[in-house]
């Protein structure tokens, strides 16, 4: 077969071309015309060359195509898509992190006072490896995305896990005045919103993000409680959160992986705040996620139920209206000094329950490492930190150990 020689490329170049064109569009590649022109031109300017003395041609032609190759491989390259964490084999689990730190006279904890250290010290007393780090974005400190975070995360090898967190302070059970969801809706925060969305574009890798945390939990502002009560609560929470991901999708943040995360537990229990009533669809959201806590005090006789017991209704009634999509236990745990539960066996039984693949749609948990104050009195302060329990530290790795072959350590990333 003939190669091509000084004109006769020039001439199939436009062929060429138009099939590569036609390939582009057949197939949704997002790359612009002009760009996709500049990637072959690259090797057509040196054809005149090739013109004028014949004996370079194999070179030019070698040249071309190497550079062809390497305009085809970048148009591959945008063509995938977005980046994506995938959900484990079947019956394998991930295994996240959160640190807050421990709450001090001079210091409460801001949810993101995590460190690399943090991680390395906490995996090696469990003996395993966490796919994720979850940490809240709160915008009373900063409107901007997180990159700094992010990288560390990245540069572990694991994925960045947002509570994006549009409030004023972290005291909870009140009114938002600054990011209410009135103001959302209207558009007050826009630029903020996406210049964070860009920016994350920009970051390049899969990240998990949730906003409106626990929307059923009269706990956060943006519980309808506080937005109008029964008839407007729960439809503002839907609508603030909808234009927060459209304005984000809007900007190409394509990599963000939306979980909308409930409470096990409707507070107030009345029918109009049922985490259902809350649900922004299913085209907004990737995952979806529980928080099930034991006792979160020293004190408290709330909350003393099991593990189990949490996700007897809660498990139903979420995959019910979201069938399909991955659940996580986002965040679960227990006070270490409960005086009526023992943290240890707590957490031993949800462990034991959630590698039994009793809930086979659940893919990952992750336990609220913090320690806060309740009041002036120390003893009543509160600590669910795995590594300041001896026991509690044994089970997990213990339980890890033992169903070592179910944890999925590192991100299946796509």
């Amino acid at each position: 077969m003939r190669g091509l020689r000084g004109a006769s490329l020039v001439k199939s170049f436009p062929v060429t071309f138009f099939i590569l064109q036609v390939f582009r569009i057949r197939r949704g590649i997002r790359l612009p015309c002009e760009t996709f022109l500049r990637f072959i031109s690259i090797g057509i300017s040196d054809l005149s060359l090739g013109a004028m003395r014949a004996d370079w041609m194999p070179v030019l032609i070698r040249k071309i195509f190497c550079r062809s190759l390497l305009a085809l491989s970048c148009v591959a390259y945008v063509h995938a898509g977005p980046a994506r964490i995938l959900p484990p084999s079947s019956d394998n689990l991930y295994h996240g992190f959160y640190w807050g730190g421990v709450g001090t006279d001079e210091h409460d904890p801001t949810e993101h006072d995590v460190t690399p250290q943090d991680v390395e010290h906490y995996e090696q007393a469990v003996g395993k490896q966490t796919a994720w780090i979850y940490f809240s974005d709160n915008w009373f400190e900063s409107r901007k995305f997180p990159g700094a975070m992010c990288s560390w995360i990245r540069e572990l090898k694991k994925i960045p896990y947002i509570r994006l967190m549009l409030r004023s302070n972290v005291d909870q059970g009140h009114s938002e005045k600054t990011f209410s969801l009135q103001k959302i809706i209207a558009g007050d925060f826009d630029a903020d919103l996406r210049a964070w969305a860009r920016d994350a574009k920009n970051f390049g890798y899969p990240i998990l993000i949730e906003w409106g945390t626990e929307p059923n939990g009269n706990w956060f502002s943006w519980n309808g409680k506080w937005n109008g009560g029964a008839k407007e609560g729960p439809a503002r929470y839907v609508a603030a959160y909808r234009h927060i991901v459209d304005l984000m999708r809007g900007e190409g943040a394509d990599d963000l992986q939306w979980v909308w995360h409930v409470n096990w537990l409707d507070e107030p229990e009345k029918k109009w705040n049922r985490f259902e009533n809350y649900f922004p669809g299913e085209n907004y959201c990737d995952w979806v996620a529980l928080s099930a806590y034991g006792p979160t005090t020293p004190t408290t006789r709330d909350g003393t139920e099991s593990f189990a017991f949490k996700m007897h209704d809660a498990y139903p009634r979420l995959t019910k209206i979201a069938p399909g999509k991955p659940m996580i236990i986002a965040e679960f745990g227990c006070d270490l000094h409960n005086r009526h539960v023992d943290a240890a066996n707590w957490a031993k039984a949800a462990l034991e329950n959630l590698f039994s693949n009793r809930w086979p749609v659940v893919i990952g948990f992750c336990w609220w490492n913090e320690g806060w104050q309740n009041d002036d009195r120390k003893k009543h302060d509160t600590d669910m930190i795995i590594l300041h329990d001896v026991d509690l530290t044994r089970v997990f790795r213990d339980q890890f150990a033992q169903h070592g072959d179910k944890i999925q350590e590192t991100p299946i990333l796509k």
